[in-house]
């Protein structure tokens, strides 16, 4: 990735653009690149920010997604970010959605592509013999409608990810700790301007946890990108820009 990584005072994260703040929020087993597309579009009409979730730094006894929420809450105040749109695909929209109930304040809008907080089906509902590359490379592709979106590169790092002891107990106690919250209860007091942008055959956060979102969401709207899995950005990343454009032009530049 071309971006340089920032770290201060205990944060890790990186930064583009002026403007109007976007923070983009990564999933439980994702990169910053997976944000290259967006930050391209965006970095001249908006300041991008892409803190990483220390998904692997936090104690394991307070791991979740309620620790995310706070860590996040201490970065937009570290950063004076003031009010924020917050962009969150899986784990990351269900850190988006836990720190916006409880700090709305601090949030214009909210953007959510498969997110969990409601449903998810991990790993296609089994997690990896971390031994075989073949099922690393299977599951990898489970994320996505086109295989191919499934690079070389981007198997290797998952694979190493892990086979790595210390980080896949972080995986495994967070994924379960996004299983337990679920938000249905709260997602009507999140009354700010929602856009849910999912894939049609995301088989992780199916289109029917899009439809539910989108009803207990007083404010959303959803839009569906065809042919398209779990993480829109990466597999159609003309059509999230053009979703998000559309979106903020109207709920930033009214």
């Amino acid at each position: 990735m071309k971006y340089q990584v920032i770290e201060e005072e205990g944060f890790k994260y990186i930064e583009a653009g002026k403007g109007e703040t976007l923070v983009l929020l990564h999933g439980l087993m994702g990169e910053l690149s997976n944000w290259e597309p967006v930050i391209e579009q965006f970095k001249d009409r908006y300041r991008v920010v892409v803190p990483i979730l220390p998904i692997y730094e936090l104690p394991i006894l307070t791991l979740g997604v309620k620790a995310l929420s706070r860590y996040l809450h201490r970065f937009i105040k570290y950063k004076n970010l003031g009010q924020v749109v917050l962009i969150g695909n899986s784990l990351g929209g269900h850190v988006g959605l836990v720190f916006t109930v409880a700090h709305q304040e601090f949030v214009k809008a909210l953007v959510l592509t498969g997110s969990s907080g409601l449903y998810e089906n991990a790993f296609g509902g089994s997690f990896p013999r971390r031994e075989s590359y073949d099922y690393i490379k299977e599951k990898v592709e489970f994320t996505f409608y086109d295989p191919a979106t499934a690079t070389p590169e981007l198997v290797q790092e998952v694979f190493k990810t892990v086979n790595d002891r210390s980080r896949v107990i972080r995986i495994l106690t967070m994924a379960k700790s996004a299983i337990r919250h679920n938000m249905g209860k709260e997602l009507s007091k999140i009354t700010i301007p929602v856009s849910l942008i999912w894939g049609k055959n995301d088989k992780v956060t199916p289109p029917e946890v899009a439809e539910e979102f989108y009803q207990l969401l007083p404010n959303s709207e959803l839009n569906w990108v065809d042919k398209c899995g779990h993480a829109p950005m990466m597999e159609h990343p003309e059509i999230f820009n053009a979703y998000l454009e559309k979106f903020l032009d109207r709920v930033l530049l009214k």
